[in-house]
C-alpha cells in the first residue's frame, strides 16, 4: 500500500518478542514487605482495613520472615506495637522492645533477609506524634532528635541492616548517621523517608500501627502534596547528611516525584507503596471491580519504571509468587 509507514511497532508486540523487548521488570528481591509485629497480641490479628494483612506476635512473625525470604522478597521493614505507651515513646528504644527483639530473632534465623526497621516514634508515644512535644503541644524537632539517635543505636545494636528514620524531622539523617559512627555501626545504612507527604492515603496503616494522633495531625512536619521543589530541598539535605538511600512515600499518585528524586541523585531511590493504595485495590477486587493481582503488578511495575530501585509494598508475597 503506497505510503504505508514501513515501521511496524506492532511487530515488538507479539507473543514472545513482548517479553523479550520489555524495559521495565520486577523482581521479587524489588520488594521490601512491611511487617507488624505486635507485643500484645497471642496470635495474629488480622487487620481489618487491610485484607490479608495481619498483626504478628513475635514467634508468628519470625515464621513470616523466614516465608517471605524463601520467596524471594529482597527484605523486611519492621514496625512495633509496643506492650505500653508514654509521653517520650521510650519503648522505642528499649533493649527488649518488640522491634529489637524482632530484629534479634529473623537475623539469626534468616541473616540473609535484610531487615529495615522503622525509626519513629508515632507507634510509642501516648499521642501518637513522631516526635516529643513542646509546652505549645508541637512536636520539638531539635529535642526529638536525641530521641532519633537513641532509637537508631538501639535498632543497630539488635542488628538491623538499615534503619529507617520517618519523622520527617530536620537534620535527622545527620544526627543519626552521627550517633551510629560514634557507636561502632558505621556498616548500618539509612534508608530515609526522605520525601513523606502529609497524605490521607496512610489512613490504614494507622490501623495497623496503633498510631494515629491523639489530636492535631502532622502537617507541620509532613510535606504539602501540593509541592515539588520542597521534594528536591528534602532529597538533597538527606543525601548530604548521609542517607543511603531515598524514600518517596506514597508512591503511586507521587510517579513525578520518584521520577524527579531519581534524576536527581544516585543513591537508590525506594517508593512505598502506601496501605491505601494497596487497600484501593483490595476493596476494587472484593466487589469485582479490578483484578487485584493484576492491577498490583501492573502498578509496581509502574512504579519501577517511574525510577523506583525498590518498592516497599503489602503486596509483597503476591508478587513474589507471580515474578
Amino acid at each position: 500500500m503506497a505510503g504505508f509507514p514501513t515501521r511496524r511497532p506492532r511487530r515488538l508486540r507479539r507473543d514472545g518478542v513482548r517479553d523479550i523487548v520489555r524495559e521495565t521488570d520486577v523482581s521479587s528481591d524489588d520488594l521490601v514487605a512491611p511487617l507488624f509485629v505486635d507485643a500484645t497480641a497471642d496470635e495474629p490479628v488480622e487487620i481489618p482495613s487491610m485484607p490479608d494483612e495481619q498483626r504478628y506476635p513475635l514467634d508468628d512473625a519470625v515464621v513470616r520472615a523466614g516465608e517471605l525470604r524463601d520467596l524471594g522478597v529482597g527484605g523486611v521493614m519492621l514496625f512495633g506495637v509496643p506492650e505500653e505507651k508514654d509521653e517520650q515513646g521510650t519503648r522505642a528504644w528499649a533493649e527488649d522492645g518488640i522491634v529489637q527483639r524482632a530484629t534479634r530473632r529473623i537475623k539469626n534465623s534468616t541473616d540473609d533477609l535484610v531487615v529495615f526497621t522503622d525509626l519513629c516514634m508515632c507507634e510509642y508515644t501516648e499521642h501518637g506524634h513522631c516526635g516529643v512535644l513542646n509546652d505549645k503541644g508541637h512536636v520539638d524537632n531539635d529535642a526529638t532528635l536525641a530521641y532519633l539517635r537513641n532509637i537508631a543505636v538501639s535498632q543497630a545494636e539488635a542488628g538491623a541492616d538499615f534503619v529507617a528514620p520517618s519523622g520527617m524531622m530536620d537534620g535527622m539523617v545527620g544526627a543519626i548517621r552521627e550517633s551510629l559512627d560514634s557507636h561502632g555501626y558505621s556498616d548500618v545504612g539509612i534508608l530515609s523517608y526522605a520525601v513523606k507527604y502529609a497524605s490521607a492515603f496512610y489512613g490504614p496503616f494507622r490501623d495497623a500501627a496503633d498510631s494515629a494522633p491523639s489530636f492535631g495531625h502532622r502537617r507541620r512536619y509532613q510535606m504539602d502534596p501540593a509541592n515539588t521543589r520542597a521534594a528536591s530541598v528534602e532529597a538533597r539535605l538527606d543525601a548530604q547528611e548521609g542517607a543511603d538511600m531515598l524514600m518517596v512515600k506514597p508512591a503511586l499518585p507521587y510517579l513525578d516525584i520518584v521520577r524527579q528524586v531519581r534524576e536527581e541523585h544516585d543513591l537508590p531511590v525506594v517508593a512505598y507503596n502506601v496501605s491505601g493504595e494497596y487497600a484501593m485495590l483490595k476493596a476494587a477486587d472484593e466487589k469485582g471491580w479490578l483484578d487485584a493481582e493484576e492491577t498490583a503488578e501492573e502498578s509496581l511495575m509502574c512504579i519501577k519504571r517511574a525510577g523506583a530501585d525498590l518498592v516497599v509494598t503489602y503486596f509483597a508475597e503476591e508478587l513474589a509468587r507471580r515474578v
